[in-house]
């Protein structure tokens, strides 16, 4: 991989992040601390993959991808309380809570894969 937007990973936290953004509903629209939080905690996700891609080392690369999965269990966690709020329809908070599966299972493979080739 020449860069971070070469790596899957930071390709479905990507998708992850504009799907958050593009939230339509209204309430959702209105509620600006909720939409703030989670917005912030999804951009954090796709940023400290490209923050540690760029840093060069192995340890600081491990240690960025923890902060990013730990990213993706706060927007999993704010899209069950949007969902409770009725912020989002149940098929996407399904969509959206399987790719932040997913995300944390290839966040947690590559953190495997550094750690047993450092």
């Amino acid at each position: 991989m020449k860069t971070f937007e070469d790596l899957p990973v930071y390709q479905k936290a990507k998708e992850l992040c504009i799907s958050i953004y593009k939230f339509e509903n209204s309430k959702y629209q209105k509620d600006f601390g909720f939409k703030d939080q989670i917005q912030r905690a999804s951009i954090s996700v796709l940023n400290n993959i490209a923050e540690c891609f760029e840093r060069g080392s192995d340890r600081d690369f491990i240690k960025f991808l923890y902060y990013s999965k730990g990213s993706v269990g706060e927007v999993r966690s704010l899209l069950n309380i949007a969902t409770e709020l009725n912020y989002v329809d149940q098929d996407s908070f399904e969509t959206l809570r399987s790719n932040c599966i997913q995300i944390s299972r290839q966040l947690s493979n590559f953190i495997k894969y550094l750690s047993k080739k450092s």
